[in-house]
């Protein structure tokens, strides 16, 4: 990897595969017995839930939102991207990130300046301790079977008819303060492509602790999260050409958005289906 003069590259005692990019580094203990199947309530409409998404939404504005800038040095750039485009994201919008660190969904959340968002996830993230966590603040888990799939799109068919903002992580699994951008998954180019709805692209970034963040979370880098113009996909191409071509033209910017200038990592894994 060949970067930009300037650009931090922190240092990360963990090994990462050089073969597969979509290894999942960050694993949790399986305690709850969730089937995810075609009767799985992708979007719950329950009290119950209707509650714990409340109490997710008032955490992350009033502590986490304030929590990840004092501990993570969080700074955010490029919001005139948002500011300018303004009207035509109102009808919705897909951003993207690299999946960086613990808290990159709350940056990006933080980042688009949304009440709510809503993502895809792992589905045997909710069979963990965070479960709760991740259903109320937006989290529906990918199902593996073709009748639960079918749910799971006609949730997010639903989502875009609100005018919903969706966010995808195309790099599939998190590598915490991994520099390089690493192949995508094609999901999130599908939904735009589907929903004739605009990409942002946003990248997670390293500086150095200094000061009195080296008393806070010392063997961790602080995060800098950019963001990009709006990117659109060509809606005058087959559905798979566009897909494929917007996956390669997003890839690229957000390297460029990195300060990489050489990348290890290609914008498709060879022979990647997913």
């Amino acid at each position: 990897m060949k970067v930009k003069e300037g650009v931090f590259i922190p240092n990360v005692e963990d090994t990462f595969s050089e073969e597969d990019p979509f290894v999942h580094k960050v694993t949790g203990e399986i305690i709850h017995n969730e089937v995810f199947d075609e009767n799985y309530p992708y979007l719950d409409n329950s009290f119950k839930w209707k509650l714990n998404h409340l109490w997710c939404l008032i955490r992350a504005h009033f502590i986490c939102f304030w929590v990840n800038p004092l501990i993570f040095g969080l700074r955010i750039k490029g919001k005139e991207n948002l500011k300018k485009h303004k009207e035509e994201l109102k009808n919705g919008a897909i951003t993207v990130c690299n999946h960086a660190y613990g808290w990159d969904f709350l940056s990006v959340w933080q980042a688009s300046g949304k009440f709510r968002m809503w993502y895809p996830a792992w589905a045997e993230n909710f069979q963990t301790n965070v479960r709760n966590q991740m259903r109320g603040t937006g989290g529906i888990p990918v199902p593996k079977s073709m009748s639960a799939m079918k749910k799971f799109n006609e949730a997010f068919d639903i989502l875009h008819e609100r005018k919903a903002w969706i966010h995808v992580f195309p790099e599939e699994c998190r590598w915490d303060n991994y520099k390089p951008l690493r192949p995508f998954r094609k999901g999130a180019f599908i939904f735009s492509y589907k929903y004739q709805t605009p990409i942002i692209p946003m990248v997670i970034s390293y500086r150095e602790r200094t000061g009195l963040y080296k008393y806070f979370a010392k063997n961790k880098p602080l995060y800098t999260i950019t963001i990009g113009e709006p990117m659109y996909p060509n809606m005058e191409m087959p559905r798979k050409d566009s897909v494929d071509e917007m996956r390669d033209r997003v890839h690229a910017k957000m390297v460029e958005m990195a300060g990489i200038i050489e990348n290890p990592w290609p914008s498709v894994q060879p022979n990647d289906k997913g």
